[in-house]
């Protein structure tokens, strides 16, 4: 395998208390580095109570993992966290090694995984936003070139600066391209919502690699790529979906969120972000057999948060129940009375899910209503479009409870009690 393959993790702790979440933390920072196609040779945390300005780490505890990464042949290190430009120019001259960071992983991943025109755009945008600020190390080996040929060094910064700008020009003139590139296919989208706006929209969220694309597949039947990588899906896929009594749906899969999700991404994928903004309800999909889940959970909703779409009514679904201990599932689902168990990936409770999303879209609620029996075509109609929950027949006629859809209140309001 090449060095240049062979990544070595780097976190900090800030506090102790939150060393178990500092390993969790490292422990994605590896499978992100695994699904970008690096091989992870080694990691260690450094616990210390605030970042250093000039390398991120201590200058002693790095001294000591670059030793470390020449004993495994490791040729990349990689911290779990955004470097300034400064600190990752700093790391390199210092100990000559190639430096990365997790916003750099995911924007690999995004690379590597962006299919649609727009998907491409979007990352392609990302990626200049990220480069921007950090253009200089680029053309330090221009600097040290002219350095030798002049004999001084303020030629060659001076020429060195020359360069940087005219490739800062030319960067921000592609951002400006595809910023423009990137709204005219949101307006395209938009088009597209006015003409959906009858039709329910409800859309998948969830952490990456929680089977959300397994349930898009079982819900729509629409070969949706399923792989147990991060980021497999970056391409949001639409599919109208039929519900009982005539209702249909249309069902969006989106790209899974991750903590600290760089600002970058989130900037660019405005318009993927905005089928989540626009739904009518939200599919939290909850992989119930990770034992990390509920912070999963929580960092989902910090990204609902930052991209303005926490107010829209929520549905917790927890999937791959295949993998999970039913004691352990049984304590969960306690937590989240509304929330629907099911196994995308065998099937199990689907009916029982669309039932539910059916509910949350349409508002049923729970009446008593008292039918004449001179109406028998209005008890007919109930049991037709409502869900009888108890009935009992009495001298002024049937006293029903039921759960009926808003659409389909008209019909019997004069009947409630």
């Amino acid at each position: 395998m090449n060095k240049e393959n062979k990544a070595y993790l780097v976190g900090i702790c800030q506090n102790p208390r939150n060393f178990a979440a500092a390993e969790m933390s490292l422990k994605e920072l590896s499978r992100l580095a695994d699904t970008s196609g690096m091989t992870v040779v080694g990691s260690r945390i450094q616990k210390r109570m605030k970042p250093d300005t000039a390398y991120y780490a201590g200058k002693g505890f790095l001294h000591n993992v670059v030793q470390e990464m020449g004993y495994l042949d490791a040729g990349v290190l990689i911290f779990d966290n955004e470097l300034s430009p400064s600190q990752g120019r700093n790391i390199e001259a210092e100990f000559e090694i190639d430096v990365s960071d997790r916003t750099e992983v995911i924007l690999n991943i995004f690379h590597n995984h962006a299919h649609t025109r727009e998907s491409r755009l979007q990352v392609h945008l990302a990626q200049l936003q990220y480069q921007l600020p950090r253009l200089k190390k680029l053309w330090s080996h221009l600097d040290r070139e002219k350095g030798q040929a002049a004999g001084t060094g303020s030629a060659s910064r001076g020429m060195g600066e020359k360069q940087i700008e005219v490739d800062k020009r030319l960067i921000r003139l592609e951002i400006a391209r595809v910023k423009e590139e990137l709204d005219k296919i949101e307006k395209q989208k938009q088009t597209q919502r006015k003409n959906r706006e009858s039709v329910k929209k409800v859309c998948l969220v969830g952490y990456t690699n929680a089977g959300k694309s397994t349930l898009f597949n079982r819900l729509t039947d629409a070969g949706v790529l399923e792989e147990d990588k991060l980021f497999a899906t970056l391409d949001t896929t639409t599919r109208k979906v039929e519900m009982e009594r005539g209702h249909g749906i249309i069902l969006s899969d989106t790209v899974g969120f991750i903590s600290d999700l760089p600002h970058h991404l989130v900037a660019s994928f405005r318009a993927t972000l905005k089928d989540v903004q626009d739904a009518d309800l939200l599919l939290h999909v909850v992989d119930s057999s990770d034992p990390d889940l509920h912070h999963y959970t929580e960092e989902v909703e910090k990204v609902l948060t930052q991209i303005e779409a926490n107010h829209i009514q929520q549905l917790m679904v927890f999937n791959k129940t295949d993998l999970c201990h039913k004691d352990t599932l049984a304590f969960i689902t306690k937590t989240r009375p509304t929330a629907i168990a099911v196994s995308a990936k065998e099937g199990r409770h689907i009916d029982a899910l669309l039932k539910q999303i059916d509910k949350f879209l349409y508002q049923s609620l729970r009446h008593t209503l008292l039918i004449p029996h001179d109406q028998q075509k209005v008890a007919h109609a109930l049991h037709e479009l409502a869900e009888i929950e108890t009935k009992e027949y009495t001298e002024s006629g049937l006293k029903v409870t039921a759960i009926i859809h808003r659409g389909d209140l008209p019909t019997f309001e004069k009947f409630i009690i």
